[in-house]
């Protein structure tokens, strides 16, 4: 019993030279934890789950350098300018950071009808 105990106090120290068989026993042990562990033991190291933001933003430059966001109409309800501008910065400040709205223009269609605002900002 007492030589049971010193090999199991050898493996545990790590002190059996390379090649020897209790060595290779040790590399074995290690490679089976290792790849069949994960299929005993939930280790709970999932992804995190990225959603995507639940408005369609296209972000653009010109050539002057300057940031543009084009945001879909139907993201934004309408109102007085303030609230639009307002609602404008509630999607694009996740996006971007901290940003202000130097102007906004609207994008109609060709019976008029507003398609989306294309916002010029600028960086805080």
């Amino acid at each position: 019993m007492n030589a049971v105990w010193r090999t199991i106090r050898s493996y545990i120290l790590w002190q059996h030279e390379r090649g020897t068989l209790h060595y290779d026993i040790m590399v074995t042990l290690i490679l089976l934890f290792i790849f069949f562990s994960p299929r005993v033991i939930d280790y709970n190291d999932k992804p995190i789950a990225r959603y995507p933001h639940p408005t369609e933003v296209v972000v653009s430059t010109d050539a002057d350098g300057h940031v543009f966001y084009q945001v879909s109409a139907s993201d934004i309800t309408l109102g007085d300018d303030r609230s639009v501008r307002e609602q404008l910065l509630r999607i694009i400040e996740p996006i971007s950071g901290a940003v202000s709205i130097v102007s906004y223009e609207t994008v109609t269609d060709r019976k008029g009808r507003i398609q989306s605002y294309k916002v010029l900002v600028e960086r805080e």
